[in-house]
């Protein structure tokens, strides 16, 4: 029997900047070498490296920029990094220009910031797109990309993604969850958050909400449940994933036993859908990608879940 290698990926990625100005120039240009190192057709989008104020160029700019992206024909439209900046420009978004790039095989990808895109396409057009990694984030650090994160890429790329899993902590293991056929959606909890009772918060019902973030002290994630769920918003839900609350600090002396899991507690005695927590997601190396729209089965046996929406 012979051995025959694997092919290699050749994709044309197209690397844009919605939000905030690419500060740390370095990674950025590591993220590039090591993308083309991996085969790929990396294509810069003009005002990449545009600056106005912390924006990446002025509202203007950025607009133009995405519709660049959505006219490239390139397989995958990857961010440069997240920050700021999306909410202000969703009115303008040229929505008609992304359907037609993503029913053409343009997969949009990013996360933080780049969750009101997310959003505001799923409400606007119900076209699927990516939350997943940044060009500088994930693809620039000095030290080489994350395994999981690249796989997931890979397999974007290749087309053959099917779904995720990952261990919950030893107090979940208990209830057992089985999900079918619910819309996939969520992002960044600060960002989702901010579009609440806009037209650019999708109007999902029986899906299965994921949420990550960074920065945010426990009782700050607990304040924006309370909006989602006075909004009636989370109780409409099949599932709550809880990615990963990155680089936050507590007081010990005035938060006396509050946090994260307090929060988790306390949105599970509100709601009757199951809440999970451990999704390898968010400002963090690991991450696998989500796909913001797609249908998708949940199921957990003891402390092992699994999250499938097969071929998209």
């Amino acid at each position: 029997m012979t051995d025959h290698p694997i092919p290699k990926i050749m994709a044309h990625i197209y690397i844009f900047s919605p939000s905030s100005a690419v500060r740390d120039k370095v990674a950025f240009r590591r993220g590039l070498k090591r993308l083309k190192a991996q085969g790929h057709e990396v294509e810069v989008d003009e005002a990449a490296l545009a600056s106005h104020m912390r924006f990446a160029g002025d509202d203007a700019t950025r607009i133009a920029a995405i519709t660049r992206a959505a006219a490239s024909g390139a397989n995958v439209a990857l961010i440069s990094r997240g920050g700021y900046g999306l909410t202000r420009i969703l009115p303008a978004l040229p929505y008609k220009q992304i359907a037609k790039a993503i029913d053409a095989g343009t997969q949009f990808v990013g996360l933080s910031d780049f969750t009101a895109f997310n959003q505001a396409v799923l409400a606007k057009t119900g076209r699927i797109t990516w939350q997943g990694p940044a060009l500088g984030e994930d693809f620039g650090p000095e030290q080489e990309p994350d395994d999981i994160m690249q796989a997931c890429f890979d397999d974007l790329l290749l087309e053959q993604g099917e779904g995720t899993g990952w261990q919950r902590p030893k107090v979940e293991a208990e209830r057992r969850v089985v999900v079918k056929d619910a819309p996939l959606w969520g992002g960044n909890l600060t960002v989702l958050t901010s579009l609440l009772g806009s037209p650019y918060f999708p109007q999902i019902k029986a899906g299965v909400l994921f949420l990550e973030d960074v920065g945010e002290h426990p009782y700050r994630v607990e304040r924006m449940l309370t909006q989602l769920l006075h909004a009636g918003v989370l109780a409409q839900q099949k599932a709550v994933l809880f990615g990963q609350f990155s680089n936050y600090k507590l007081v010990p002396a005035h938060d006396k036993g509050f946090k994260l899991a307090t929060v988790l507690d306390w949105l599970r005695s509100q709601i009757k859908a199951p809440v999970l927590s451990g999704l390898p997601f968010g400002h963090v190396q690991t991450k696998v990608l989500l796909p913001v729209g797609a249908k998708v089965d949940l199921v957990t046996e003891g402390r092992d879940a699994l999250m499938v929406w097969g071929h998209i």
